[in-house]
């Protein structure tokens, strides 16, 4: 039997609804990928933690702070500034196609669906931001931290929704797929505008350059780079680079670059004379560079990162017990485990009431709460936005990223908690409907499916 649309005949539109079957294999895809990337990012960052609390930590700190590079083009950075600002902007260019692809050929592209997770993304920055601001009002100095607990980390949260949620709705998954990527999108606005000092305009004008003959190049002959291994590092790599290095030296933080070379990808697959429209199994541009740059990203340059950012030497229980008393530690803690669960429910909940729109009968505002604690995994990008509002190794920036650490820690473990009960819940929702499939002679479509 067909599925009516949720939107025909002035039905109310339903959020959190089921995916379309190519979407949730996509998904999948991409869940199977961050739980390796989740996994690795967790391991760097212990030995990172544990580095640098060892008799060896000096040896850790001199790594991380000795620098190299050319002077005259600003590029005579630390290792540790190499990592945030070099190799992270890899990872946020698959950012880039990851949220164009959503919004051209996924099931987001459509406004009643996309509103909600794009809405309820909002609402977990600002709320999460508001949250540190009431707590440090009386410490006007470490205000300028107020960005760190609005970040959502990509591949953590997928990683624990992967590892727990084998059960879940797929809607679920991609709610929180769309929520982390609108959400570290947010949150390099924000450090494009709040966190750029001293904007050059001429370097900016002249990344125009590069990056107007990277889009021209890939819209043009999306095919050559799509077929060709070589023609996307001799020809794309290069023009990236330049991009990179000028938005760098124009003062705006040059992972910025790397969210404008995605949306520079063209996302949808055209034929000869044909328009570019979404073709079954003939992958556009930006799924083929996303393959091709994913294992770089979640196996390389985040783990590199999260291992140059996420070494702290707390101290021992002095030293920890001096960061729970600063305001940077509570209003990161209570802004990654309260705010953004808060104010993800919060914007949903105004949405379902302002408008036509109301929650899938087959989910739960369970299943949201699970998703909105787990979105507090703030560590990527809240380590990011650490580094910049305090500078590396000053004590508010220590003290934030062991709040970082706790906070992330502490919101994969609640939402656990949630999500492991609701997981449950469907997987005897499932085996009911394949008992029930049984008995009236159906074929199990969805163990097709997954062959």
């Amino acid at each position: 039997m067909a599925h009516e649309n949720p939107t025909a005949s002035g039905a109310h539109p339903v959020i959190l609804q089921r995916s379309s079957y190519p979407e949730y294999l996509r998904i999948t895809e991409i869940l199977r990928k961050e739980t390796v990337g989740g996994i690795l990012l967790l391991i760097a960052s212990a030995i990172a933690i544990i580095w640098a609390n060892s008799p060896a930590s000096e040896s850790y700190f001199a790594v991380r702070d000795f620098e190299f590079g050319y002077e005259p083009w600003h590029l005579k950075l630390s290792v540790g500034a190499w990592a945030s600002d070099g190799l992270l902007a890899v990872f946020f260019f698959l950012t880039g196609l990851e949220l164009k692809r959503e919004f051209v050929a996924g099931d987001l592209r459509r406004i009643s669906r996309a509103i909600v997770p794009v809405a309820a993304a909002f609402g977990g920055v600002v709320v999460p931001a508001l949250v540190y601001t009431v707590v440090n009002l009386s410490s006007p100095d470490t205000l300028r931290g107020w960005a760190i607990p609005t970040a959502t980390d990509i591949a953590f949260a997928l990683a624990v929704l992967a590892v727990i949620g084998s059960h879940l709705p797929g809607a679920l998954r991609i709610f929180l797929l769309t929520l982390a990527v609108v959400d570290d999108l947010i949150a390099i606005a924000i450090i494009a505008f709040f966190y750029s000092e001293d904007v050059h305009l001429t370097y900016l004008l002249w990344m125009l350059l590069p990056l107007g003959l990277f889009a021209l190049l890939a819209q043009r002959r999306p095919r050559f780079f799509g077929t060709t291994t070589r023609g996307p590092w001799l020809i794309l790599l290069p023009l990236g680079i330049i991009t990179w290095a000028l938005m760098h030296a124009s003062g705006v933080h040059a992972t910025v670059a790397g969210v404008l070379l995605g949306f520079c990808v063209p996302v949808l697959r055209k034929s000869e004379g044909k328009p570019a429209l979404p073709r079954p199994g003939k992958p556009g541009l930006a799924e083929v560079l996303e393959h091709r740059f994913r294992p770089l990203s979640t196996g390389f340059a985040v783990p590199v990162f999260a291992f140059f950012s996420a070494g702290v030497a707390i101290g021992g229980a002095e030293g920890f017990a001096s960061a729970l008393t600063d305001p940077v530690l509570i209003g990161i803690v209570l802004g990654l485990v309260l705010g953004k669960p808060l104010g993800i429910m919060l914007t949903t909940f105004l949405v379902t009431k302002t408008t036509r729109a109301h929650l899938d009968p087959g989910l739960s505002w369970w299943d949201l709460l699970g998703v909105g604690i787990l979105a507090g995994v703030g560590f990527t990008v809240s380590l990011l936005v650490n580094d910049l509002s305090f500078g590396a190794g000053s004590e508010h920036d220590d003290h934030a990223k062991v709040a970082i650490l706790t906070a992330s820690l502490t919101a994969a473990l609640l939402s656990s908690v949630v999500l492991r009960a609701r997981n449950k819940h469907y997987r005897r929702i499932e085996e009911q409907e394949k008992i029930d499939a049984d008995q009236d002679g159906i074929p199990d479509v969805f163990e097709d499916r997954g062959n």
